[in-house]
C-alpha cells in the first residue's frame, strides 16, 4: 500500500487496536465513504479495482473462485 506518512502512522497504530476496537473503526470507516458524493467515490473505487487487477496480473495475489466464495460463505454463516 502507498500510504502517505500520516496514513501509515495511523494504519500501525490501528493495527495494535484489540480485534474489537479495529472492527469498529473499520466500519465507521467504511460508513464515512458511503457518504461521499458519487463523484467523489467513483475515482476511488476505479483505483481500488486498478490496483486488484494488477496485483492479479502481476501474480502477487491468487483470485478465489466465485462458487468457493460463497461456499465458505454459506458455510460460515448457516451452520447447523
Amino acid at each position: 500500500m502507498n500510504a502517505n506518512p500520516s496514513a501509515q502512522t495511523l494504519q500501525e497504530a490501528a493495527l495494535q487496536l484489540q480485534p474489537a476496537a479495529r472492527m469498529q473503526l473499520a466500519h465507521t470507516l467504511i460508513k464515512s465513504l458511503s457518504a461521499l458524493p458519487e463523484a467523489e467515490l467513483s475515482p476511488v473505487w476505479l483505483a481500488e479495482a486498478e490496483r486488484r487487477d494488477a496485483e492479479m496480473e502481476d501474480g502477487s495475489v491468487t483470485g478465489i473462485p466465485g462458487e468457493m466464495v460463497f461456499r465458505q460463505l454459506h458455510a460460515r454463516h448457516h451452520k447447523p
